[in-house]
């Protein structure tokens, strides 16, 4: 590659890290998504519920790149309730890990911890079913820790950092503002902060409301 070549690749880098942080205005605002109960599974649990080299079908793409819904659903079984068709997200895991509400867990009958996604030392165990097997795990419902998913040059241009805490103001007739929210820095995510049904519900918030920033 010619020197020439090089300088024209660097200016387009360039101008198009420009672009994207003149995208992002003055104030750190971020879009929401919110989640309902899902399961990711290991591949090892997933060929137990569906079958000696299973493979999971691709539903949706969900926002984070890799990530996605799978038309597959298994069956969850707690101590005093279940729930029918939950979703499971590929791709698989190093392990399996359910995430509900804490209103599931009253359905279940279990006290799911706020948790951040793979920290499942120390939480409840469930059974869970499908076409082929069952599989009772002895740890692994969480009630996720809201947060939020960050590219860095969203987190350096508002100067946040990888696992700060923030809190998240949401308008709108049912103002909120959700404290004790963990930034996830990587280049690998595009930006969006996660809650839970319950979490949405309180505020009346749907899929890509906006929320702001606020540190302290």
């Amino acid at each position: 590659m010619m020197i020439g070549d090089n300088q024209a690749l660097v200016e387009k880098i360039v101008s198009e890290i420009v672009k994207r942080l003149q995208s992002y205005g003055e104030e750190p605002m971020v879009p929401i998504g919110v989640s309902n109960r899902h399961v990711h599974l290991s591949k090892e649990d997933l060929e137990i519920l569906f079958g000696t080299g299973y493979e999971l079908t691709k539903m949706k793409d969900l926002k984070q790149p890799g990530q996605y819904a799978a038309q597959e659903t298994v069956t969850v079984i707690g101590p005093k309730g279940r729930f029918e068709s939950v979703r499971i997200l590929g791709p698989v895991r190093k392990e399996t890990q359910l995430e509900v509400s804490i209103s599931d867990g009253f359905v279940l009958g279990l006290k799911a911890p706020v948790r951040e996604s793979g920290k499942t030392q120390d939480t409840p165990g469930i059974i869970l079913k499908g076409p082929k097997g069952t599989v009772e795990k002895d740890y692994g419902v969480i009630a996720a820790l809201r947060h939020i998913h960050m590219p860095p040059d969203y987190a350096a241009h508002f100067g946040l950092k990888d696992k700060e805490m923030v809190s998240v103001e949401v308008g709108g007739l049912r103002k909120v503002v959700f404290h004790n929210v963990l930034i996830r820095v990587s280049d690998q995510y595009v930006l969006e902060m996660h809650l839970d049904i319950d979490e949405a519900n309180a505020g009346e918030i749907r899929n890509e409301a906006l929320g702001k920033i606020v540190k302290g």
